[in-house]
C-alpha cells in the first residue's frame, strides 16, 4: 500500500487485502447463487439481489472505514455500553422477535420493516467486554472472586439468552470466550469446572427434552444431530445436495455462474454458499477461501505478538478468532463434517446484519493494527532522539 493510501487507510495492508478479496468473492457467489431466488420472488430480476448486496457491502466498507479510524482504546468503554444494550435487546427478541423456522432471532424496527439479528451485536459486545476485563484484571487474574466471576457471569448470561433461538452461535461465542480466558491466564481449573458443569446440564436437559418429546428448537437440534450421525439421506437433504455440489466442482470448478446445485439447495446464498463456490471454482477455489480466513487469524496473531498492551491483543485476536471459527463451522457444514447449524460465511454470505457486524469487527481489528503501528513509530522516534 502506497504512503498516500496509508494516510487514509490505516492498519495492516494484508487485512485490507483480505477484506477486499472476501468482498469480491461475496459479490460473485451471491450473484450466482440467487438465480433461483430471483425467479421465484422477483420475476427473474437477477440484478435485484446483487444490487441489494452491493449496497450492504458498500455500507460494510463504510463501517470498516469509520471503526478503523477510532483509536482502539475507546472500544474498551464502548464495550460496556454495547453489552448493556445487548441484554434487553436479546430478551425482547426472545419474546417478541420475528420468528423464522421456529427460531426468534430477528428484531424488526418499528415502522421500517428492517430486521436485524441481535445476536450479531451481542457477539461483538461480549468479545470486546471480555477483552476489556481480561486486560483490567491482569493484576489479580488468578483470583476466582475478583477475576473469574466478573468475566464468566456476562459470558454465561449472553450465551444463555442467545441459546434458545441459536444454539450454534451461543456455543461458538462461549468457545471464543473460554479460549480468550485461557490465553488471558484465568486458572484452567475454573474454566474446566464451568465447561464440565455446562456439558452435564445440557446433557440432562436434552435427555429430558427428548424423552418428554418437547417440540420447538430442542427437537430441531436433536433431529439434526441424529440425521447427521445416521447419515439419513432424507433428513440430510441440505447436506447431501451440498456434497454433490462440492463433488461436481472437481479441481477447477464448472466456472462462474454455472452451478447446478443452487437450484436444489435451500439457502445456497447463505448457509451453503461455500458449496456453490467450490462447485463453480473447484477445490482450488475452496482452498483459497480457507486460506484467506486462516491468513486473517495469522495476522491477528501477529498483532498479539507485536502489541505491548493486553487489551488490543485480546480484542484483535478474539474478534478474528470468532470470524474464523464461524467460517470453519460453515465450511464444515457444507462438507458434511458436522450437522447443519445455520452459520453464514463471514463477509461472503448474503445477509444484512451479518455483513455489517462482520465489517465492524474487521474495522476494530484494523484500529488495533493502526494503534500498534503508531506505537512502534513513536518508540522508534524516541530511540532515535
Amino acid at each position: 500500500m502506497s504512503e498516500k493510501l496509508k494516510k487514509y487507510f490505516r492498519g495492516d495492508s494484508i487485512i485490507w487485502a483480505i477484506l477486499i478479496a472476501l468482498s469480491i468473492l461475496s459479490l460473485l457467489a451471491v450473484y450466482s447463487s440467487t438465480f433461483t431466488l430471483a425467479y421465484k420472488y422477483r420475476a427473474g430480476n437477477i440484478g435485484y439481489y446483487l444490487v441489494k448486496h452491493v449496497l450492504f457491502i458498500f455500507f460494510g466498507f463504510s463501517i470498516v472505514y469509520i471503526t478503523h479510524l477510532i483509536p482502539y482504546i475507546y472500544y474498551s468503554r464502548i464495550s460496556q455500553l454495547l453489552l448493556i444494550i445487548s441484554v434487553p435487546l436479546l430478551i425482547i427478541t426472545m419474546f417478541f422477535g420475528t420468528s423464522i423456522n421456529e427460531a426468534s432471532r430477528w428484531l424488526t424496527l418499528p415502522g421500517t420493516g428492517i430486521t436485524f439479528q441481535t445476536s450479531d451485536l451481542a457477539k461483538l459486545a461480549l468479545i470486546m467486554y471480555v477483552a476489556r476485563l481480561l486486560s483490567l484484571k491482569q493484576g489479580n487474574i488468578r483470583s476466582y472472586k475478583d477475576a473469574f466471576l466478573p468475566i464468566i457471569l456476562p459470558v454465561l448470561l449472553i450465551c444463555a439468552l442467545i441459546m434458545p433461538a441459536n444454539l450454534s452461535t451461543a456455543v461458538l461465542l462461549f468457545m471464543v470466550s473460554v479460549i480468550l480466558m485461557f490465553i488471558g491466564r484465568i486458572r484452567f481449573t475454573y474454566i474446566a469446572l464451568v465447561v464440565g458443569g455446562i456439558m452435564i446440564i445440557l446433557s440432562i436437559v436434552i435427555t429430558i427434552a427428548v424423552k418428554s418429546e418437547w417440540e420447538g428448537r430442542w427437537e430441531t437440534w436433536y433431529n439434526r444431530v441424529i440425521h447427521h450421525m445416521e447419515q439419513d439421506s432424507e433428513g440430510n437433504y441440505q447436506s447431501e445436495q451440498s456434497k454433490i455440489a462440492i463433488v461436481n466442482g472437481g479441481l477447477f470448478g464448472k466456472g462462474p455462474g454455472n452451478s447446478m446445485q443452487r437450484n436444489f439447495l435451500p439457502q445456497p446464498y447463505s448457509d451453503f454458499i461455500f458449496a456453490i463456490i467450490v462447485e463453480e471454482y473447484g477445490l482450488l477455489g475452496g482452498v483459497f477461501v480457507i486460506l484467506i480466513y486462516l491468513a486473517l487469524l495469522f495476522r491477528a496473531g501477529m498483532l498479539v505478538r507485536n502489541s505491548t498492551r493486553t487489551f488490543p491483543a485480546f480484542l484483535a485476536f478474539g474478534l478474528a478468532l470468532m470470524l474464523v471459527l464461524q467460517a470453519m463451522v460453515n465450511i464444515s457444514v457444507a462438507a458434511g463434517l458436522i450437522p447443519v447449524t445455520g452459520q453464514p460465511l463471514p463477509m461472503i454470505s448474503m445477509g444484512g446484519t451479518s455483513v455489517l457486524f462482520t465489517s465492524a469487527a474487521i474495522g476494530i481489528i484494523l484500529s488495533v493494527s493502526s494503534g500498534i503501528n503508531r506505537q512502534k513509530r513513536e518508540a522508534a522516534l524516541a530511540n532515535v532522539s
